[in-house]
Parts: structure tokens; C-alpha cells; sequence
């Protein structure tokens, strides 16, 4: 694992400035003995491993200026465990709550593409939002796997690619927690637009590294994570629409509702008061309540013009 990303630095995937503009931001921490299926799960207990990262003093994104190959990439999440559906409906249920106020400003509601659909929990609240066609990409044979029966027909097995559809055929495009994990966001948002009939919304959610609780935390942010080829704060998020030529961007910080349990996975505190704390968690009555918190995520949207 550690000489994957022993190549040719590369520019910022944001704004393209160079290695002059760029000045360290994470050391790597990698530890080949502990990386597993796990590693490239979503929403795993925190590892707090990353590849070493650079922020660029342009655009004030963080990034792997020597990342490893996208078929690497693409082979780790093929082959990922995946535990997290029940967090994945609580997710779900979080974008839809915040999403409220785009999708107002929508015209149609013809076609609905989700890149790293996960089990598609998302895409149906989508259907109960009334899109006729709902379509989904995941890499990940276990995630779809742990989708419900209905949901999977909608499901796409595979990295995205814009050459699998036709030009302008949805009205909607999101893509929730997955920029951090592509090594050219700016691509997967100019393929978007290619993608998106003229009216059309593209919709993003990213960790803020800006945010408070981040910034707390550092090191011990469950952001530090060796799946992240790259890390937004909310301006950098919004930048990236505006560059890909999207109009009335913007974008807002929400708050998730998780069971105690996993919130309590996420807190950096030692292994086995933490195993304690799960198995008194666990199963019990306050288990089966929803805390709600701004734990920094951000969501950004961007229209195609007419």
C-alpha cells in the first residue's frame, strides 16, 4: 500500500494550481497490517488512517497530491464490507430533509441519476417525491446486496460513467458523500452537466473540514480517512460547481439523527471503553431513539442553465 501513491504529484483536482501553491496538511498514517475490507466500507468505525495530504493555498482544498491508481481504487470498494444499512435509511431520510428546498425550485421530476447510491435508501425517497425514473451507480457488490429486493433493479453495479448514459436525460443528479473518494471530482461534475437536461440540479454532500467539530477534533476527525483523495470545506464545495459551470449555486450545513450506538462509533476514545459502551448500548431502549447532531456536512447544489 505504501508505494501506490509513490507517483508524479498531481495538480489540484480543484483549481489546478500547481505544487507551489500547495503546502502540507496530513501526513500519511497508513498501517498496512490494519487495513482491511473494512477500510473502504461506509460508515466503519473510524480508523484515523490517511494517505498524506497537501492543501492548496488557491482554492483552500486539502488533497493526495500522489494518489493511488483508480483501478486500486475502484478494486477496494468492489471488494468492501458493508454493515451500515440501517444508518443508511437515517442518512437517506437526512439528504431528503435538506433537499426540501431545491427540490421546490425544480421543474421536472422526469429522471433522478445517484452516484455511489449505496442500497438506493436515498433513491426511493426520491420515487415518494414523485421522479418516474430512478437510477443508481455503486461499486460496491455488498452494499447491493443489502439493498431490499425492490430497490436493486434501480441499482447499477460499477464505477459512474458518463459514456453509460444519454446527454441531458436526467432532471436530477446527486452524489452524497462520494466527491472525497474520487481522484477527479471535477470530471464526475462536468460529466454531470453534460448529463442534466437544461434546468436540471446537481446535488452534493461532502464533510466540511472547516466545521467546527472537524477542526476540534483534527487528527481525530473521523474525516482522516485513507478512502479520502480529497477534502472540501464549504466554500471549496460551492467553488467546484462554479467552475464546472453550474448557476445559482449554494449550499447549507444540516444536521443526521443516528441511533446512540452509532454516533458513539465516531468518538475517538479508547478501544475497549468503547466495546463496553456499545454492548450496554446496544439493544436497549435509548438505542432505539434518534439523537440529532451538526456533525459538519455539507450540502451544495448547482443548476444548468437554460
Amino acid at each position: 500500500m505504501k508505494n501506490e501513491s509513490a507517483g508524479i504529484a498531481r495538480l489540484c483536482p480543484l483549481c489546478g494550481a500547481g505544487s507551489d501553491q500547495a503546502e502540507p496538511f496530513l501526513s500519511d498514517s497508513r498501517d498496512e497490517s490494519r487495513i482491511s475490507a473494512s477500510s473502504f466500507a461506509s460508515r466503519k468505525i473510524p480508523e484515523y488512517m490517511s494517505y498524506a495530504m497537501v492543501r492548496c493555498r488557491s482554492c483552500d482544498l486539502a488533497y493526495v497530491d500522489r494518489p493511488p491508481s483508480v483501478a486500486s481504487l475502484a478494486a477496494s470498494y468492489h471488494e468492501a464490507d458493508y454493515d451500515s444499512a440501517e444508518e443508511a435509511e437515517d442518512a437517506a431520510d437526512a439528504y431528503a430533509r435538506a433537499l426540501q428546498p431545491v427540490l421546490r425550485l425544480l421543474k421536472g421530476r422526469g429522471a433522478a441519476l445517484e452516484i455511489g447510491t449505496g442500497t438506493a435508501a436515498f433513491l426511493e425517497k426520491l420515487g415518494e417525491s414523485g421522479f418516474a425514473k430512478l437510477v443508481g451507480v455503486e461499486p460496491s457488490r455488498a452494499a447491493i446486496a443489502a439493498a431490499p429486493a425492490h430497490r436493486q433493479p434501480w441499482i447499477r453495479e460499477g464505477i459512474f460513467e458518463e459514456n453509460d448514459f444519454e446527454s441531458e436525460s436526467f432532471d436530477l443528479i446527486c452524489c452524497f458523500m462520494t466527491l472525497e473518494h474520487v481522484q477527479d471530482p471535477g470530471a464526475l461534475i462536468a460529466s454531470a452537466h453534460h448529463l442534466l437536461k437544461p434546468g436540471g440540479v446537481f446535488v452534493a454532500v461532502t464533510h466540511d473540514r472547516r466545521a467546527l467539530l472537524n477542526r476540534l477534533l483534527g487528527r481525530r476527525s473521523p474525516i482522516v480517512d485513507i478512502e479520502h483523495m480529497q477534502l472540501f470545506s464549504a466554500e471549496s464545495s460551492r467553488r467546484l460547481l462554479q467552475l464546472n459551470g453550474y448557476e445559482a449555486v449554494d449550499g447549507v450545513s444540516f444536521w443526521n439523527s443516528y441511533r446512540p450506538s452509532y454516533w458513539l462509533r465516531l468518538v475517538p476514545m479508547p478501544d475497549g471503553l468503547k466495546g463496553a459502551l456499545s454492548r450496554i448500548l446496544r439493544g436497549s431502549w435509548l438505542d432505539r431513539r434518534r439523537l440529532s447532531a451538526n456533525v459538519g456536512n455539507f450540502m451544495s447544489w448547482g443548476f444548468k442553465p437554460h
